[in-house]
């Protein structure tokens, strides 16, 4: 199948078309194929879980340290080279455009991503008070649409608002002036009905959603950005 098929193999998708036999059985090969390696990448990160998150203060907010320790590492495990260059054959031997193989990794990554419940361990006595902690290195992985609507409470225990959404935004600094790097935040409703984003600062243990919602929804999603080479 040349390129020029395989993009319009696509577009025939998207519009829900009919399409050839031949053509379905070459795009469902692919997807296959691409899960398959995406969920090997989730396999090694998983061999980090389930870490203990410890609840303390008045509000019984998990540890952000303990949400460091525990997903940064667990993002480590993955071979990325090994699973980007497996992926670049894929889509060589496919002869399928750069975007095909983006939809497809994109879409086997949000399938695989891994409930909280996977990724964190909360004692039982605990699991009724306990927050979950918003600091930059949970909302770097946090699926799209995932903890939208729930709850959102300060370290005190006062209640702040509900939670939007988590977006990245890039920074500069650090030894080279040139280097860059991407820093995730959140938004939520206040309770007038505005919308806010803290500060960076407060991005550690200040903000939190319940334990109890959070559990069972989307909260480890791994990157695309190191399995697509161009």
């Amino acid at each position: 199948m040349t390129k020029s098929m395989f993009s319009l193999l696509t577009l025939a998708v998207g519009l829900g078309i009919a399409l050839p036999s031949s053509a379905q059985n070459a795009r469902e090969e692919l997807t296959a194929k691409v899960d398959a390696v995406v969920a090997k990448a989730y396999g090694e990160a998983s061999a980090r879980f389930p870490c203990k998150l410890k609840p303390s203060g008045k509000a019984k907010m998990g540890g952000w340290k303990d949400v460091e320790n525990c997903v940064n590492p667990a993002h480590d495990l993955v071979d990325w080279d090994g699973h980007a260059a497996e992926l670049l054959k894929i889509r060589e031997e496919a002869r399928a455009l750069p975007e095909d193989l983006e939809a497809a990794v994109e879409a086997a990554l949000t399938a695989h991503a891994l409930p909280y419940a996977q990724v964190f361990l909360v004692k039982e006595k605990d699991e009724g008070l306990a927050l979950l902690p918003l600091s930059n290195s949970l909302l770097k992985f946090l699926p799209e649409g995932s903890l939208a609507g729930l709850p959102v409470y300060l370290k005190d225990g006062e209640l702040a608002g509900s939670f939007i959404g988590a977006y990245g935004s890039e920074r500069s600094g650090g030894l080279v002036a040139m280097s860059s790097y991407r820093m995730a935040n959140f938004q939520y409703t206040d309770l007038k009905g505005e919308a806010q984003a803290p500060t960076e600062r407060f991005l550690v243990d200040s903000y939190g959603v319940p334990w109890r919602d959070a559990k069972a929804q989307p909260g480890f999603r791994l990157p695309a950005d190191k399995l697509l080479r161009r």
